[in-house]
């Protein structure tokens, strides 16, 4: 069981290239990923996101690259020679007209916007994916990681929790074992005493307590109740993705609950049921951040 809040960091050195990820994640309905790149490695963005998708099903993750190149190695310098003779004709025409000295110099026009590019070679391209690849891997395995800790935190939680409400349905079947049999004698005294007689007509009884079984009776929720709870612990032993399963659960849970307490009568079924019912809503809230 892994949790939707992680974070995971790395740093990679390679020659004169420094590569820094960082990846951090909250709940979220679906998995949506978001990448954050240098401009000159937007190109990897797609790669990047489907290298996280490949580890990860659930979760708002926010992906940040930084990047730097000290070294030479696979660059070009390319100069824009038109664009920068276009912008010495605009300049040199503006001094002239406003009638100032240009002094244009080549290291002046070569800051101006797209005059002056570095190109990275295809090769180093490729390259520099590669080492990106290695350091988004370390990321993800201290984030994956991160994502375990909290999930067996939850897990914990959510056992214990489950343990209680598998004692209070316990509970709440003996209670419910002879409610039947103390309505029969209850109804049997009832109607002998309106009656002022002992004769009393068992056929009718029989009609009586049928119909008090059928619309009083939680044997059948117990027991769908009961393999709601072996069902969730098994989903929650698994290593795959279980959050959305869970979520299912726990409002089917809720809904059983729900049945049993508006059909008992009894004090201490009821609050039980109370009982039942808090610690559902503290496993539906722990659930939110499961994967």
């Amino acid at each position: 069981m892994n949790s939707m809040t992680g974070f995971g960091r790395a740093k990679l050195e390679k020659e004169a290239r420094e590569y820094l990820v960082e990846i951090r994640s909250v709940n979220h309905k679906y998995a949506d990923i978001t990448v954050r790149l240098p401009r000159n490695l937007l190109y990897l963005e797609d790669r990047v996101r489907k290298a996280i998708l490949n580890k990860v099903s659930r979760g708002k993750v926010e992906v940040f690259v930084s990047y730097a190149n000290y070294g030479i190695e696979g660059k070009n310098v390319v100069i824009n020679k038109e664009l920068a003779k276009l912008y010495i004709k605009e300049l040199s025409e503006l001094a002239e007209e406003e009638n100032i000295s240009s002094g244009l110099r080549a290291t002046e026009i070569s800051k101006m916007p797209d005059v002056l590019n570095v190109e990275v070679e295809e090769e180093s391209l490729e390259i520099i994916w590669e080492e990106l690849s290695e350091c988004l891997e370390k990321a993800l395995d201290n984030f994956i990681e991160m994502r375990k800790i909290e999930g067996q935190k939850i897990k914990q939680d959510i056992e214990n929790r489950l343990q209680n409400i598998s004692e209070n349905v316990d509970k709440i079947s003996s209670y419910s074992t002879g409610l039947v049999e103390e309505y029969v004698v209850k109804l049997e005294e009832r109607i002998k005493e309106i009656l002022k007689t002992d004769a009393v007509d068992q056929t009718r009884l029989a009609q009586e307590t049928v119909i008090y079984a059928d619309k009083y009776s939680v044997e059948e929720e117990l027991t769908r109740l009961k393999s709601h709870i072996e069902q969730f612990k098994s989903l929650i032993a698994s290593d795959a993705p279980c959050g959305k399963k869970l979520d299912f659960l726990v409002q089917e849970m809720n809904r059983e609950t729900n049945t049993i307490g508006s059909k008992s009568g009894k004090l201490e079924i009821t609050n039980l049921v109370i009982e039942l019912k808090t610690e559902l809503e503290d496993i539906r809230e722990q659930i939110q951040n499961i994967e």
